[in-house]
């Protein structure tokens, strides 16, 4: 996904194993990145582009008039079954297949707009009906959209508009005497039905005035940080000739506050698993639900009412200006490249993509600084930049004399911003990549520069300035650095889906869950260096980065965030291992130090415990009771043995959870929770895994009480954990708050519901959607009379 399809890397990695040593010698001993590229940019065959062209040519992302009609019927199928949701889905995927100013694209906005009228989402579904107007909707089929429009505008209030559309209706009627009697008759009835209803809105809305609603507006940075636009005021940069850049706090700062708040410079959608579709399929179109349907591809914004590329059925949007823009930047160049790009994965796109937008800052005097570097250790390393002016930056000492150390990506004023020089900055660890990695990735550049050439030179020469510059080999070098850069630079920009616990859709209880949704660049949040036990928060809307601090960070502190191996969810080992194969560093954070020294007792969610007296057991591959008068002593591999066990059967149970067969997952369950009472620790993970998977079953059954009693028992294991205040339990705190309030607890209600507020504003903020549910649960209690 990150990285080229498995069939390219293979066949690569095969090339670059076949070279004479002298060439890998070459390659691998090259001083600059220009040096890498051109040399490896010299290898790629015409039989290299043939065969990544015939797995490009997998991916079905242009317009396929055979499609529409196919997802259409799909489409039918789910709505008829009521399945809206899906119908929309389905629809968006004729309508992206669909070429413009067609019957097919038409028909499929309209059949959408019912879907979405249905899902009471009536903005959206008027916006469709004109549309599929502007497409040329079929003339004999107007009167029923137009009567859905109705329909939407009367709900929506807009009666005034909702009374001219019925009065342009009923003149097109007069106008045309053909139409048959009795569809007449019903468009009468139906004119009739509405013109009843939107008088009766009318008298409504002048007898009751409109409810005021409280919009929960986000936290401002505070005050302007002339460092750092998009950080707050508490927060400077910093710069050491050994440790590089890093962020520290020039004020106390509380738990919640806002440090920054990051657009990002550039993003590309994640496509989810999406292999490459080859012929000779039996259905060769795709009906899975995949982030690019639901996802704008500029903004990522959620959207089921995507708006297409008029070029290719791969790029969709949440409306027709973000389309514009996108084609604008970048995606005039990118569209007919679309099989290439999913081909090569998404740090090349997300390369290619950033060298475009670099075009529009006027960029090629510092892209072509590549030519002029000397050394890996010119384009690695923060103290051998160009100094610029600024009094910004660390201290050392020369011969006597202290010198200021000047903060690559800031501009001669000493400002960090986020902007291109920011990210040509960010370093690419050169020196750290393999040398088969890096002819990987010299050669994808390489293909895809090929191929924007190519596309070029096919326009006509009115038709669009050059893509880059004349000199495409040296911003290929610019794409190149951009992708190694992408390694341990790369952020993952991430939403929380809620989904339905399994059989009590109609209860609104959901799960949260964390799910990466597209990869970007922040210049900015880069700066931030890695702790296992960080003190910082990241969320995300649309593609604005959003950090506030965990906890409590003094003046003076760094500001840490995690890169992923977090002490909550791994061992150290495992941590410092992928650390060291991604971020190319051995972790010292003082968590790390204290579980390096810790004895041989593991965390508490991993934990075993006595079978005779329930004492934690202790020790390698032989673990011993830790009661004094017990001499109790298991195998490590039995117990895990067990464990995987357990495992499987929670699994089983999930599974019979979702089917619906519900008294029989139950019964598994706790057969499950026996089971594990003689051997782990009451705060083990699996346990907590046993206990959630039983308050959704007795949710899904409408037994809140015993649901809340036992998600309470997994929220010991999620305390246990990731701790009271981490947003894992914040999560957990809003679930236990819909059972509560389903069950209609009151008291155990509104305490839940102050737990979670506490706990998920310090890491959203009050914008966020579980949080204004929260809100409006507390509300609905509050106001209900008293039993």
């Amino acid at each position: 996904m990150d990285l080229p399809v498995d069939e390219w890397k293979s066949y690569i990695f095969q090339k670059w194993s076949l070279l004479p040593k002298s060439i890998q010698d070459t390659i691998s001993t090259a001083d600059t990145l220009k040096d890498i590229f051109l040399h490896s940019s010299s290898l790629l065959q015409p039989e290299d582009e043939t065969f990544l062209k015939s797995l490009a040519s997998g991916y079905l992302v242009g317009k396929d008039p055979n499609a529409p009609p196919f997802y259409r019927e799909e489409g039918n199928k789910k709505f008829q079954k009521k399945d809206y949701v899906g119908a929309t889905v389905l629809y968006s995927k004729g309508i992206s297949h669909a070429r413009p100013h067609t019957a097919d694209i038409s028909l499929c906005y309209a059949n959408r707009s019912a879907a979405l009228f249905y899902m009471d989402e009536y903005e959206m579904c008027l916006k469709d009906i004109t549309r599929a107007q502007m497409h040329g909707y079929p003339e004999s089929l107007q009167p029923k959209v137009t009567l859905r429009k109705v329909e939407c505008l009367v709900t929506l209030g807009r009666l005034q508009e909702a009374g001219q559309t019925i009065r342009d209706l009923e003149s097109n009627f007069a106008a045309k005497p053909t139409v048959a009697a009795a569809q007449f008759q019903i468009l009468q009835r139906n004119l009739c039905r509405l013109k009843m209803k939107v008088q009766e809105r009318e008298r409504l809305t002048a007898t009751f005035p409109t409810t005021l609603t409280k919009i929960f507006e986000d936290m401002d940075l505070r005050e302007v940080n002339e460092q750092i636009p998009c950080a707050s005021s508490s927060v400077s940069l910093c710069m050491d000739p050994l440790r590089g850049r890093y962020l520290i706090a020039t004020e106390d700062i509380l738990p919640g506050e806002l440090l920054l708040k990051e657009d990002a410079f550039v993003s590309v959608l994640n496509p989810g698993e999406r292999p490459p579709l080859h012929q000779g399929l039996a259905n060769k179109w795709d009906t899975r639900v995949t982030n690019g349907d639901l996802y704008c591809h500029r903004c990522l914004t959620h959207t089921l009412a995507m708006v297409p590329c008029d070029g290719c059925s791969y790029a969709k949007y949440c409306s027709h200006e973000c389309m514009q823009q996108a084609w604008g930047l970048y995606h005039n160049r990118e569209c007919p490249l679309g099989g290439l790009l999913l081909t090569l994965g998404i740090f090349c796109h997300v390369a290619l993509r950033a060298t475009l937008l670099a075009r529009f800052e006027g960029a090629s005097k510092v892209i072509r600084k590549l030519s002029s570097e000397i050394s890996n250790k010119d384009m690695c390393s923060p103290e051998s930049e160009t100094p610029l002016r600024s009094d910004l930056g660390g201290e050392s000492e020369e011969n006597g004399n202290i010198v200021q150390t000047p903060v690559p990506g800031c501009d001669v004023n000493g400002k960090y911003e986020n902007n291109y020089n920011a990210v040509f900055h960010l370093l690419p660890h050169t020196e750290h990549h393999s040398p088969e990695y890096k002819f990987l990735c010299a050669l994808s550049v390489s293909a895809l520069c090929r191929q924007l050439e190519a596309a070029d030179s096919s326009k006509p020469d009115a038709a669009a300035p050059p893509i880059l510059c004349s000199e495409l080999s040296t911003w290929g070098v610019a794409m190149l650095k951009h992708m190694l850069q992408l390694q341990c630079n790369a952020q993952a920009i991430t939403t929380i889906q809620q989904t339905a616990l399994s059989g009590s859709e109609e209860n609104n209880v959901t799960n949260s869950r964390q799910v990466r949704l597209a990869t970007g660049i922040f210049p900015v949040v880069s700066l931030l260096n890695h702790s296992c036990s960080p003190n910082t928060s990241m969320s995300f809307v649309s593609t604005v980065a959003t950090v506030r601090a965990s906890e409590k960070i003094a003046k003076g502190q760094e500001i840490l965030h995690c890169y992923g191996p977090h002490h909550s969810r791994m061992a150290v080992a495992e941590r410092q291992q992928k650390l060291r194969a991604q971020y190319f560093f051995d972790c010292s954070c003082p968590v790390c130090q204290k579980e390096k020294h810790r004895a041989t007792v593991g965390p508490r969610w991993e934990a075993f415990c006595c079978g005779r007296c329930g004492a934690l057991l202790q020790g390698g591959d032989v673990l011993s009771c830790g009661g004094t008068s017990c001499m109790e002593s298991v195998s490590r591999d039995h117990l895990i043995s067990r464990v995987q066990d357990l495992q499987r059967q929670v699994g089983g149970a999930q599974k019979l959870l979702g089917n619906g067969q519900l008294e029989q997952a139950i019964q598994l369950l706790l057969g499950c929770r026996h089971d594990a009472e003689n051997f782990l620790s009451p705060e083990h993970s699996v346990v907590g895994e046993m206990e959630d998977a039983l308050a959704q079953a007795y949710a899904a059954l409408g037994d809140w009480q015993k649901s809340a009693a036992h998600l309470q028992k997994s929220l010991q294991v999620v305390e246990a954990q990731h701790g009271p205040s981490s947003v894992e339990m914040g999560h957990e705190l809003f679930k236990l708050a819909q059972l509560f309030f389903n069950g209609f607890a009151i008291p155990e209600a509104l305490n839940t519901i102050e737990r979670a507020e506490k706990v998920l504003l310090v890491h959203y903020g009050p914008c966020s959607d579980e949080i204004q549910e929260l809100q409006k649960m507390k509300s609905c209690l509050l106001d209900s009379p008293p039993i």
